[in-house]
């Protein structure tokens, strides 16, 4: 007969966490639970990673990759503080009139 309290993943993983002395148990997400924690979009996830602006993927296979979770609760909970801090700042609206495509019509 099992243990009803291991039938939960979280608490078998904090019954891991005791009897290995404390160490924690690394969690990795893939791209779908990143996307449901994280509202940007891959693309805008992507260009940050290459500019050292949020966690680096893990690449598990050739076409397999994750993040570790500790990692991605730690950069959104710095993001907080910065822009709760006002050390974040939005980036202006882009001027419309410098356009090359899709020139602005003037005013008549």
């Amino acid at each position: 007969m099992s243990d009803p309290g291991l039938e939960n993943a979280y608490a078998y993983a904090a019954l891991m966490r005791g009897n290995v002395g404390q160490q924690a148990l690394r969690r990795f997400i893939r791209r779908s639970q990143l996307r449901e924690i994280v509202p940007l979009a891959d693309t805008t996830i992507y260009e940050m990673e290459q500019r050292n602006e949020f966690p680096r993927r893990i690449l598990l296979a050739s076409r397999v990759v994750v993040w570790d979770l500790t990692e991605v609760e730690t950069w959104m909970d710095q993001r907080r503080r910065d822009s709760r801090a006002g050390t974040v700042k939005a980036l202006g609206v882009p001027d419309v009139r410098k356009r090359k495509s899709r020139p602005v019509r003037r005013a008549r």
